[in-house]
């Protein structure tokens, strides 16, 4: 090297040791770092995190070899203003030569041979490859670690704060909820993350137990609105159960009006399902059920009382209906009937008798309307010479 080049060496590798021992001590105070520091960890993460305390092990010893050739290089420095031959010889070789030495470990003695194990020289550069080898498998470590825990912890608080919120409701609502399983579940996973974070592989059962826990958290919610309110609830149900009589006798009269002018199936009857349900509203009342069991009935009865008001309305509307599209079909064949005059066709022994033969299913009581939409068809098809 020459003097320029050995003064610039030496403080580009003071800066590289300054920058290192920074990295070492970020790596040190790292919070995951220190928690794997004092944690008894197995498994997959046990076996991983000895690898890197091994090989932080042997990062420390390196670095203290290549701290050790700088400050024999710095004193070298120091001992002349203005390097000479002799002192420029002695920085050549320790910043650039194999002037790193690794002692050789001393190993149990079921691994020695009686012959002597070499010391490793290595150059700074080789040094602080190797140091960098095992500062990345640390991090590398760190990372896995950190994205395991930074995905699934928050997702695990969330499901044991709703089960503390599950509990604290319970007291006010005065029943309990078992769920004994979920919170041993969420015990086990919790121990699991901490020992062995890397191969828990706790992500599915977690969201298991968090939706049961959601469910159940809407539920006990919903039980203790019920039981405050039940009483204003019963009522709005009564009324409920009102507009269903109602709507019902809407129906029924909607079948008496029609059920004389068009042919109805038996099915086509409206049923009544008020007894049904206030028969469920009664056994709501007396029941011994829990206020969870309770909320989900009383809901479902709400929910189907809603429903039967809007199907007798839907069946009024319907029947009423039948009795349009009759209207509907006597208008379409008097149409028909003018555009057979337009068309000379009135007198036509074919068309007039599918004319008459829909005309008396029309004007008949009760009428059937498939059999007298067909016949309207077969005079449509009669007076355009057979095409629809």
């Amino acid at each position: 090297m020459s003097r320029e080049g050995a003064e610039y060496a030496l403080r580009a590798r003071a800066d590289e040791r300054d920058r290192i021992s920074g990295d070492l001590l970020d790596l040190e105070s790292h919070t995951t770092y220190q928690l794997l520091k004092g944690a008894a960890l197995d498994g997959v993460t046990g076996r991983r995190w000895a690898a890197v305390q091994a090989a932080l092990g042997r990062l420390w010893l390196l670095n203290d070899a290549y701290r050790a050739v700088l400050r024999d290089a710095e004193q070298v420095r120091a001992t002349r203003a203005k390097l000479g031959a002799e002192q420029l010889a002695q920085l050549t070789e320790l910043l650039s030569g194999t002037s790193v030495v690794l002692r050789a470990a001393a190993k149990p003695v079921e691994q020695r041979s009686l012959l002597p194990d070499a010391d490793e020289r290595l150059t700074l550069d080789e040094t602080v490859a190797r140091m960098d080898g095992a500062f990345r498998e640390a991090t590398s470590a760190l990372n896995d670690i950190d994205a395991v825990w930074n995905a699934v912890l928050p997702r695990l608080d969330d499901a044991e704060r709703d089960l503390r919120e599950i509990r604290d409701l319970e007291r006010e609502l005065g029943e309990s909820v078992d769920l004994a399983a979920q919170e041993s579940e969420l015990r086990r996973m919790r121990a699991a993350l901490l020992t062995d974070p890397l191969g828990a592989g706790v992500g599915p059962d977690l969201g298991g137990v968090a939706r049961v826990l959601a469910e159940v958290r809407a539920e006990v919610d919903q039980a203790i609105v019920v039981k405050r309110e039940y009483a204003a609830r019963r009522e709005n149900l009564l009324a409920a159960l009102d507009r269903v009589r109602g709507a019902e006798s809407e129906a029924r009269l909607a079948h008496g009006a029609v059920v004389v002018k068009i042919a109805l199936p038996p099915q086509a009857s409206p049923r009544s399902r008020v007894e049904e349900l206030t028969g469920g509203l009664d056994a709501l009342d007396v029941s011994a059920d829990t206020w969870v069991v309770r909320a989900r009935r009383l809901a479902s009865l709400e929910n189907e009382a809603e429903k039967a008001a809007d199907r007798a309305r839907a069946t009024a509307k319907a029947l009423y209906g039948l009795v349009g599209r009759r209207d509907e079909l006597r208008g379409r064949l008097g149409a028909c009937q003018a555009m057979a005059v337009r068309k000379g066709m009135a007198e036509d022994p074919a068309a007039s008798a599918c004319f008459e033969r829909a005309r008396a299913l029309l004007w008949s009581a009760p009428c059937d309307l498939t059999e007298a939409a067909a016949a309207v068809d077969t005079y449509q098809r009669a007076i355009h010479g057979g095409k629809p």
